[in-house]
């Protein structure tokens, strides 16, 4: 599908389906708080040092949450292009008043706003990326390079894809052993379900072809630092 067909903003700038969103935030938190604590500890910072960092696609800034409890020192950018998300955002981070701030920007388009600086300390995604064409994954893993101090590190937690459909599958059932009724979901999804769970899986690709984008934009120490089925955190450092 092509960037002319782009659905990620009518499903992401839509009242309903933010509303619906935090509405399951408890639920989908908990089950990915400990992915977000392996992210922030990937970082390779003391708990006492300051540090900025920039959370990319934040949504709501569950990510950043994670790290700035890990990090009391640190500061977040938070860079997410609906106007919906930032609001619930703000209010999610309240309670860490004075540590961080949102930037709208559209990461399809290419062009940083002058509020996002450069010489970050690091960068974090999580659960955007997938969102992004392959052409513009690689343009983006080059804009975050250049946008990083040297020594910089940037990490991406996603899920990929598999070109081999037993691996695909083994990951499904794994997954639906959690969710006694997750076959029959699949099969009678809303509209409103089922356009966001294809908006969710168009542009998502296998974790080889994501590694050898980040080695082509000039990453190293580029290696999957956790994996569970097909949701993986993977990164690189800028060189210092």
């Amino acid at each position: 599908m092509s960037n002319s067909a782009d659905t990620n903003a009518s499903i992401w700038k839509s009242d309903e389906v933010v509303k619906e969103w935090v509405a399951q935030a408890s639920d989908r938190d908990r089950q990915r708080i400990a992915h977000w604590r392996v992210l922030g500890e990937l970082l390779p910072f003391d708990e006492t040092e300051s540090f900025t960092f920039l959370d990319l696609g934040a949504g709501t800034g569950a990510a950043t949450r994670t790290i700035l409890d890990l990090y009391p020192r640190s500061e977040s950018i938070l860079a997410e292009y609906s106007p919906q998300m930032i609001a619930e955002g703000e209010r999610a981070l309240a309670g860490h008043e004075g540590r961080f701030r949102y930037v709208e920007f559209d990461m399809l388009a290419g062009e940083w706003p002058a509020d996002i600086p450069s010489g970050l300390d690091a960068v974090v995604t999580s659960l955007c990326i997938h969102h992004m064409p392959d052409d513009r994954k690689q343009g983006l893993f080059v804009e975050i390079f250049e946008r990083l101090a040297p020594g910089g590190w940037y990490l991406n937690y996603d899920p990929v894809t598999s070109d081999d459909p037993i691996v695909e599958a083994v990951w499904q059932h794994t997954n639906d052993r959690g969710h006694p009724n997750a076959s029959e979901h699949r099969e009678h999804r809303s509209p409103l379900e089922q356009a966001r769970w294809e908006n969710h899986v168009r542009f998502m690709i296998p974790l080889d072809r994501q590694l050898d984008y980040f080695r082509s934009a000039g990453f190293e120490g580029v290696d999957v630092y956790w994996k569970h089925l097909e949701n993986v955190v993977y990164g690189g450092r800028r060189p210092s």
